[in-house]
């Protein structure tokens, strides 16, 4: 009972504190002069180094670190605000459209100029060779591992063809508004240098070719990467003004916060709570900013799993403590009632009010049978850390005492992330999910595939997609189905309402939180614009003298 014994002091700290935070990182200023040896350490949630072939894995946090360092996507996202959620901006491509004819066909239009880190050029046909390095597995250069990483983020492709020396043309299975987010995560390698390792993925990795800001220039798996910058970027206003940049895997919050405080490195992420007083005493900057981001947990629909009961679905609901969570974690989250915000145009009118109010949940449960002294038994996946997970040991075991309360006993099934995320696609049949009844696993939602189609629409089970609790809803199919093909926004934005709104009425997950996206850095650490965004642009970063 400790974290809800610190509640009562705590719930008084966070409101004046939150507001503070949300303000820092944000304000640009001149630069004064920057130190000659521009060296940032930042230490991740990650307990390796993600993949750098390519297509990362360990989640958003394996793009952000080493995936839009060193590649680009032919659409790349606007990362230079912290006022406005981030958008779309052209990337390797520098235009596109769809065909007014057949809207199956989009057009993409490259840009020229661009070099990979090699020298070799960046054109059509090495977007057709990336092209095939995922989708077409007789290929020479096909590798499994990259295509699983970012296969079931593009699930409308079809086909693709070159057109000229700076076109290609994409056809998806059919009309799909949302093409254009899906490219995002879609990053190209240098051919030139995968045949100069003699084909071999695995030698590629630990001397990758893309055409990002940065490059990676040493690769020390389970320790760390180091990046410099790639001078000849082609978009010269992200010209990085580090000298180097080493990325260091360290999973444990406290490991972090020491290492930190110690002067190991100069940023981390998802700094401890309870640790951020100190670090403020010592000078640290606390940065944060909400974005799309949630933190749920994900119900399995498989016969025998009590989250079939829509009163167990609901009772979860109303037995968690949110502002009690909120304060635990000194403000560093906002209170979740559904996947987007109730200010999203996608929330819509649901009747179901997800709420704190555990004598309700009592009454749903004794209406199915349930109750303390006869509790629901459930089993849960959740991870140590891990990308976007905040802190999932102690929110998970503050979620379970809540639930307790009302009679929904939960035990959990700890792995670590690199197991846990996997086990995502794999989903809740397979037997490494070991008869868990739910998935604790956070995510961003930028793009409605993102937000709901992945996880919702019954194509998307494993192993097509995220939808790892096998949901099937004639409802929700038709409802993303129309949006999808709906190519006016506000139209589009209102199907969806309708149908997060059902979501809500329905308590298909239970909702608990969204992350703002905390990090604690050294005071000598400037220029860091903290975007609206799961994924942050390093290149503007520099160190104070």
């Amino acid at each position: 009972m400790v974290y809800k014994k610190m509640v009562a002091t705590l719930r008084f700290m966070h409101q004046t504190r939150r507001t503070a935070l949300l303000s820092l990182g944000v304000a640009l200023f001149a630069a004064p002069a920057m130190s000659d040896e521009q060296v940032l350490r930042i230490a991740m949630t990650a307990s390796d180094i993600p993949l750098t072939t390519g297509q990362p894995d360990s989640g958003f946090e394996g793009y952000r670190f080493l995936g839009y360092t060193i590649y680009d996507a032919l659409i790349n996202w606007d990362m230079s605000s912290a006022e406005e959620v981030s958008g779309l901006t052209p990337g390797l491509a520098e235009s596109w459209e769809v065909d007014a004819e057949d809207q199956r066909v989009w057009v993409f239009n490259l840009r020229e100029g661009v070099l990979f880190h090699d020298g070799s050029e960046w054109n059509a046909d090495a977007a057709i060779w990336n092209l095939d390095k995922i989708y077409d597995e007789a290929s020479e250069q096909f590798d499994a591992r990259q295509a699983g990483n970012v296969r079931g983020r593009i699930p409308s492709m079809d086909g693709y063809e070159k057109v000229d020396d700076y076109t290609i043309q994409f056809t998806t299975s059919e009309p799909d508004a949302w093409f254009p987010y899906q490219l995002s995560f879609l990053l190209f390698s240098s051919p030139a240098q995968w045949e100069a390792l003699g084909g071999d993925w695995d030698a590629f990795a630990s001397a990758p070719s893309g055409t990002g800001p940065f490059k990676l220039t040493r690769l020390v798996p389970r320790e760390r990467a180091v990046l410099e910058p790639n001078l000849e970027y082609w978009d010269e206003a992200r010209v990085p003004r580090l000298t180097r940049l080493e990325l260091i895997p360290m999973p444990e919050s406290s490991s972090r916060t020491s290492a930190l405080l110690s002067s190991q490195v100069d940023w981390i992420e998802s700094p401890a709570p309870d640790a951020i007083p100190r670090m403020q005493s010592q000078g640290m900057e606390i940065t944060s900013n909400p974005y799309p981001h949630t933190w749920p947990y994900q119900f399995s629909m498989q016969e025998g799993s009590p989250w079939r009961d829509i009163n167990v679905r609901k009772a979860a609901n109303l037995a968690v403590d949110r502002e009690g969570l909120e304060a635990m974690l000194g403000g560093l989250m906002v209170p979740a009632v559904g996947i987007v915000a109730p200010d999203h145009p996608w929330y819509g009118e649901p009747t179901f009010e997800t709420r704190y109010d555990p004598e309700e949940a009592m009454r749903l449960l004794a209406e199915s049978g349930f109750g303390p002294d006869n509790p629901v038994d459930i089993k849960v996946l959740i991870s140590t850390s891990g990308s976007g997970q905040m802190q999932p040991l102690a929110m998970n075991e503050y979620i379970q005492q809540n639930l307790a309360e009302v009679g929904i006993d939960l035990e959990f099934e700890v792995l670590d992330w690199e197991s846990l995320f996997p086990n995502w696609r794999r989903g809740a049949a397979d037997a490494s999910s070991r008869g868990a009844h739910a998935t604790n696993i956070t995510f961003a939602w930028l793009d409605p595939f993102s937000a709901f189609y992945r996880f919702m629409h019954s194509s998307m089970a494993p192993p097509n997609g995220f939808n790892w609790g096998y949901m099937n809803d004639p409802e929700y199919d038709r409802l993303l189905d129309e949006a999808r093909v709906t190519f006016d926004q506000a139209e589009q934005d209102a199907i969806l309402a309708e149908f997060h709104a059902r979501m809500v009425d329905d308590a298909a997950w239970l909702w608990v939180a969204h992350d703002v996206g905390p990090r604690a850095m050294q005071p000598h650490v400037k220029g860091f614009v903290q975007a609206k965004n799961w994924f942050q642009d390093l290149t503007p970063v520099y160190i104070e003298e």
